[in-house]
């Protein structure tokens, strides 16, 4: 194309109109869609808290259950210091089993509605 011909070129006017009507619709949905984004991110956001939450509580019914636990053994093992004899020895032996693996169900089943609400928490639709 010559100079003078690129400097007639005009686009027309339904084709310009058509083309304006087109970007203002991109637009306004990707204004929409920005919108929708922001919103999904402040929605995930609140959820992030919701399961930060969660998490502290899980961690912290874990943390007493280690110190419980442990001081468990503790005991345990300050009671096999004062065993008089053998079978003293096997009879606080089975009954610290007994009792940690007491202790260990209920714990898992505690642990386990402790995370199952977290979850459920995370889950609901934030209004």
């Amino acid at each position: 194309m010559d100079e003078q011909a690129r400097e007639r070129f005009e686009i027309p006017k339904e084709m310009r109109a058509m083309a304006e009507a087109s970007v203002e619709q991109a637009r306004r949905a990707f204004e929409r869609f920005v919108d929708t984004a922001q919103a999904t991110a402040g929605s995930l956001e609140e959820r992030g808290e919701t399961v930060r939450a969660g998490a502290k509580d899980i961690g912290a019914k874990a943390i007493s259950y280690a110190e419980k636990n442990v001081q468990t053994s503790l005991d345990y093992a300050q009671s096999l210091l004062h065993a008089k004899d053998l079978a003293e020895v096997m009879r606080l032996h089975s009954d610290y089993v007994q009792a940690q693996m007491r202790a260990l169900a209920e714990q898992a089943s505690e642990m386990g509605q402790i995370v199952s609400r977290a979850a459920m928490d995370a889950a609901k639709p934030k209004v």
